[in-house]
């Protein structure tokens, strides 16, 4: 994949987190390289995943 940039003015005053997935990035500001790498060594038959809860805004 090639993506192209053109930086230009950021201003970030603040910054609130909530939750992190299980594979993320935040970056703010420049960066040369990013390499990302991931492994995972469970069999996929043994993983289970769901129900799957439905994420709401908080009001």
């Amino acid at each position: 994949m090639n993506l192209q940039v053109i930086n230009r003015e950021l201003c970030v005053n603040s910054l609130n987190i909530e939750a992190v997935a299980s594979s993320s990035l935040l970056l703010i500001g420049d960066a040369n390289i990013i390499q990302l790498a991931s492994t995972f060594d469970t069999p996929a038959e043994s993983l289970i995943i769901g129900p799957f809860v439905p994420l709401t805004p908080k009001g």
